[in-house]
């Protein structure tokens, strides 16, 4: 199919099954091994829970069957209850990190300098904004870093801080 015959009105959806599909305790990834990826984003993940040693072991799973041994996740300890400092997932030792990346982003290392970064979905966020996040998160073109989508979509009531308020 030419990209002519291809609709652009809506670029940020994903199709119909996505939205019946997705659920908490997913990872949507759109993972480039190249060094010419582009976009901030490479995936998003919605874990159920902020029990990291409960959430971690079924993403790094199911990042291992895409990219290989996964060595490292970097986390914000704050947004976690308690964080080690590494976990034994599938046989293999992973080392965490506590990255102040923000709570907002999960950093994932394979190898020694293959980095991808994945927008966390706070898991108490509701269905539509988490599809809404996530489906940006892996578009071709996002160039907005993962707070300010989480705002934007997430909860968009939120207060901002980029200007001048009027009382």
């Amino acid at each position: 199919m030419a990209d002519s015959d291809v609709s652009h009105s809506a670029p940020l959806l994903l199709p119909d099954g996505f939205h019946q599909a997705v659920r908490q305790g997913t990872a949507l990834l759109r993972l480039e091994t190249t060094p010419s990826r582009t976009g901030i984003l490479d995936g998003a993940w919605w874990p159920r829970s902020r029990d990291i040693a409960t959430e971690l072991p079924a993403l790094v799973t199911a990042l291992t069957e895409h990219l290989g041994p996964i060595t490292r996740v970097g986390l914000d300890a704050s947004a976690w209850n308690g964080l080690p400092t590494r976990l034994v997932i599938d046989g293999r030792v992973v080392h965490l990190d506590s990255d102040p990346v923000g709570d907002d982003t999960v950093l994932i290392t394979r190898g020694h300098n293959d980095h991808f970064a994945l927008l966390l979905v706070p898991p108490d966020t509701t269905t539509e904004a988490a599809h809404a996040a996530m489906a940006r998160a892996v578009g071709v073109d996002n160039m907005t870093r993962a707070s300010q989508l989480l705002v934007a979509v997430v909860d968009p009531a939120l207060p901002r801080t980029d200007g001048p308020t009027t009382s």
